[in-house]
């Protein structure tokens, strides 16, 4: 009487379960991957900021030519009465 149950079949709940674990399981791998790729970027980052800069060469500006005292001698003054009407 005591025994006579039959047990019951929960052959789904361990599939249910063994499902989840193993989902949960490869989410956290995931996880860990992802994060060590972003550690190896910053790392790169990192190195690539700690070495030395080149140094920017600045252009030198062009020096206009030196005109000589005559050039502005000879040039015709502006005046009223040498404009046209």
């Amino acid at each position: 009487m005591f025994f006579q149950d039959a047990t019951p079949d929960t052959s789904g709940y361990m599939i249910a379960g063994f499902a989840i674990t193993f989902i949960v399981m490869a989410l956290y791998v995931a996880s860990i991957y992802l994060r060590n790729r972003n550690l190896q970027q910053d790392m790169t980052l990192l190195e690539e900021m700690d070495k030395p800069a080149k140094p920017v060469e600045i252009p030198q500006p062009k020096k206009s030519p030196v005109r000589s005292a005559n050039h502005y001698k000879s040039a015709k003054p502006v005046t009223k009465k040498s404009r046209q009407k």
